[in-house]
């Protein structure tokens, strides 16, 4: 590798040039960083305490929390640190390591919501076969999978990255190192390889979002069967679910299933699947959630829920 590049370190562009917008950004997404990790370790905890644990959804909710941490720690730190230097570097290999962690969880977290749908299309569609469909063991293969998916999604986009040869501009027009920025400053024609990350990348995020897209069309056509009561419990957690994939697909599939080029609007939609996805996942899961909710105070509020199942 070293004979096909001469450069030791990546330049990072950054949002802003602008000084007093890098600060009011670092106080920004400081404030929302926080939010995301007290957010998200407020469900782990929550669920991993309660009789929550036990049900699919809150299972693969658990996972969904862990890996938006993971996910938004790759990038969102860096960030935050860039914002309060002039000069936003990163090395080389660390830039290599975080396009493959980047699409590493990014690939799980996509396999996750697909593993949630699937879990809802059972419970609302099938609810009499629901608890042999969705016992323990095939939760854990589910999730199992979705990791094994993520590998296998990020390592070829990883190995495109390392095969790149830089040979001279090592400015990076982004907040973090991606495969579409990369290829902007290789020093060979990139078009096809840029034509198969789209047929890889782009195209996992579209096909996965067509698919559930149709699993929640199905859902949301079987709800007319059920009871008014059912059909608002059941809603409750389905647009929950539609709202998460909705922030997440949109964004991803806008960046990768497009000609392989980089617009500066990138690093807006990029932050939507970077840290305001994974920031608002607690709040969209837990605030139209009464089960949810009632594990939160029950975990985090012990006296309270007490004195209120007494009243």
């Amino acid at each position: 590798m070293t004979s096909q590049r001469n450069i030791s370190e990546f330049v990072l562009l950054g949002l802003s040039y602008d000084q007093s917008i890098q600060i009011f950004c670092f106080v920004i997404f400081l404030l929302c960083y926080v939010a995301l990790l007290a957010g998200n370790l407020l469900i782990l905890i929550s669920i991993r305490c309660s009789s929550l644990f036990h049900q699919p959804m809150y299972y693969f909710l658990i996972h969904l929390s862990l890996i938006d941490i993971c996910y938004t720690s790759t990038v969102t730190p860096k960030l935050i640190g860039d914002l309060l230097v002039e000069r936003k570097t990163i090395s080389y290999d660390n830039c290599m390591l975080q396009v493959f962690t980047m699409h590493f969880f990014g690939g799980i977290e996509i396999f996750i919501l697909t593993a949630m749908a699937f879990d809802r299309y059972a419970a609302i569609c099938k609810p009499l076969h629901y608890v042999i469909i969705m016992n323990r063991t095939r939760c854990n293969l589910l999730v199992l999978a979705a990791w094994a998916g993520g590998a296998i999604h990020a390592f070829p986009l990883f190995s495109t990255a390392i095969g790149l040869p830089f040979c001279g501009p090592n400015e990076i027009d982004h907040y973090f190192c991606d495969i579409f920025p990369l290829l902007k400053v290789a020093c060979t024609d990139t078009y096809i390889t840029g034509v198969l990350v789209i047929a890889f990348s782009g195209m996992v995020a579209l096909v996965t979002f067509i698919v559930l897209s149709f699993s929640y069309g199905i859902i949301l056509f079987t709800l007319r069967n059920l009871s008014t009561e059912g059909r608002r419990k059941a809603l409750s957690t389905c647009w929950s679910h539609i709202t998460v994939v909705i922030l997440f697909f949109g964004p991803v599939i806008f960046i990768y299933l497009r000609p392989p080029t980089t617009f500066p609007e990138d690093k807006i939609f990029a932050l939507f699947y970077t840290i305001i996805a994974p920031m608002f996942n607690p709040l969209i899961y837990t605030l139209r959630n009464s089960e949810m909710k009632k594990a939160v105070r029950k975990v985090w509020c012990p006296s309270v829920f007490s004195k209120e199942a007494c009243n």
